[in-house]
């Protein structure tokens, strides 16, 4: 789908309009929503990012803001407002900061508005705002199997041993590790040791793969302590959803 920013007011005001005519001289692909549930549900799509423009003494639709948010949540993206200042104060305390890209105090800089815009469809099209994800494991058919699972959701590294993710996170940055409980050399507990015992990673969440799926195999991968474990028969719809609900409460603890 095409990037496309979706400004959401309650009324399409001179202001806009001239914000609009502002975007398609920059090539920007824009729309005007009106502020309801419906109608911006209608007009989504993969590539859009919304624009909440609100206008002197209107009061925030609280429900197209709470649509928002879950929208946002679920699709790991973010929003800009625009408003006075109060206006500002408001939203902050009911969207996460996470959520939000910019906001835009009233009267408008359309230069810098634009300038947002263009930097922002230009990260995401680098995928800088998908989430990261390394997956480690000795068997390379299942290394491949998953990141082409994950490829279109998350940016995927994939190593085949314990020592390989250490010397790989090292130098790279990562937002979650998928890691083989059972592995040859160094296994996967005494790899979320080295991890745990160094400050560089040990706030990075682990979720453990494991083929075991007996009761006292899975309490032995639990005691550990990972923030979750998966058996290594979960199908594709099932580990996304997993992945999507453990990144839903991670942003709503932030």
């Amino acid at each position: 789908m095409e990037n496309q920013v979706m400004v959401i007011a309650n009324k399409e005001s001179f202001i806009i309009r001239v914000l609009m005519k502002k975007m398609q001289e920059s090539q920007i692909a824009g729309c005007f929503v009106n502020a309801s549930v419906s109608a911006i549900a209608a007009a989504w799509n993969d590539g859009t990012v919304p624009v909440y423009y609100m206008d002197s003494h209107e009061a925030i639709a609280r429900d197209v803001l709470q649509y928002l948010q879950d929208r946002l949540l679920q699709e790991h993206k973010k929003m800009v407002f625009i408003g006075e200042k109060a206006d500002i104060v408001e939203l902050k305390k009911i969207v996460p900061a996470d959520l939000i890209l910019e906001v835009f105090e009233r009267p408008l800089n359309n230069e810098a508005f634009i300038s947002v815009i263009i930097g922002h469809f230009l990260e995401s099209d680098a995928g800088d705002y998908k989430k990261s994800i390394l997956v480690v494991d000795d068997d390379a058919t299942y290394l491949n199997l998953v990141r082409d699972w994950l490829k279109d959701t998350y940016r995927v590294s994939i190593v085949s041993s314990g020592l390989q993710a250490i010397k790989w996170l090292g130098s790279n940055k990562v937002d979650l590790i998928l890691l083989d409980h059972e592995m040859p050399v160094t296994s996967g507990p005494q790899v979320l040791e080295m991890l745990r015992s160094d400050a560089e990673t040990a706030a990075i969440p682990v979720m453990f793969l494991t083929g075991k799926s007996d009761k006292e195999s899975v309490m032995q991968v639990v005691a550990l302590k990972p923030e979750g474990y998966m058996l290594k028969n979960i199908d594709k719809d099932e580990l996304l959803q997993k992945l999507d609900s453990f990144f839903r409460k991670q942003r709503m603890a932030f």
